[in-house]
């Protein structure tokens, strides 16, 4: 399945790397669809996407908690995607995507002045977006905010929300009132969704046991099967070649 995928992306720069994880795009060179199972990352994908079937679209899709059928990668279909951290939320959105955990929906077809022809390069894509990314950040970041996604980010979720709390120097009972309010999930959760996505990589090499982030080997295959619904020999297998790993198309 993966050799009939190409895989491309690009880092954001220094400005934008609080809001984005990374540009992105993925296109189905085959005649064939291939069907997909989501697994959980952590991040906001706004996607442009186009088939040979269906019309340009926009969608944004938003946090996933579990693994979720992320439906269908069809036949000659090509998608760019913007990656978002948690901060873009309020700070690009300007508004929360709690409505949305574990779905996503449709926006207009000229979101932030896209349109289908931003497809035809990648790069140029990557610019536009940057740029407009970039006017969309209004205001400054509130410092603990900033201090708190940091080190979230930095340690792959492997600090407690009592140590998040302490070392940004904001209330534990206020950062998940922030994060139900904004994401529609507990601080909590969303570091458990980073040690699964820093784990996924591990897995994807064959490396079946916690090497970091896990307590134990118990520990780690009652979260990875909580996160994934799998065992993590099954993720690695590709269990019923339905599985994407990105970090293993990245590794093309």
């Amino acid at each position: 399945m993966i050799n009939d995928l190409e895989y491309k992306s690009i880092k954001p720069n220094k400005k934008l790397s609080d809001f984005v994880d990374s540009f992105w795009c993925m296109e189905n060179k085959s005649d064939q669809t291939l069907e997909t199972i989501g697994l959980p990352d952590g991040r906001i994908d706004l996607s442009l996407i186009k088939t040979a079937e269906t019309p340009f679209q926009i969608r944004i899709l938003g946090l996933g908690t579990q693994q979720y059928e992320k439906g269908k990668i069809p036949a000659k279909s090509l998608t760019f995607v913007i990656s978002f951290k948690l901060p873009a939320v309020e700070y690009v959105f300007h508004e929360s995507i709690a409505a949305i955990l574990n779905s996503g929906k449709l926006l207009e077809n000229h979101f932030w002045d896209f349109n289908e022809k931003d497809l035809d390069d990648f790069e140029l894509f990557y610019e536009k977006a940057a740029v407009k990314i970039e006017s969309l950040l209004l205001k400054e970041i509130d410092q603990r905010k900033q201090k708190l996604f940091r080190l979230i980010y930095e340690n792959n979720g492997d600090l407690t929300v009592k140590e998040l709390s302490e070392q940004s120097n904001w209330s534990s009972r206020q950062i998940n009132r922030y994060f139900n309010q904004y994401f529609g999930l507990s601080l909590k959760a969303y570091c458990s969704i980073l040690r699964f996505r820093a784990s996924l990589e591990h897995i994807a090499k064959g490396k079946l046991f916690p090497e970091e982030n896990f307590s134990d080997q118990t520990h780690f295959i009652k979260e990875i099967k909580k996160i994934s619904g799998s065992l993590p020999k099954e993720l690695f297998q590709n269990k019923n070649d339905r599985f994407i790993l990105l970090s293993a198309l990245s590794s093309k």
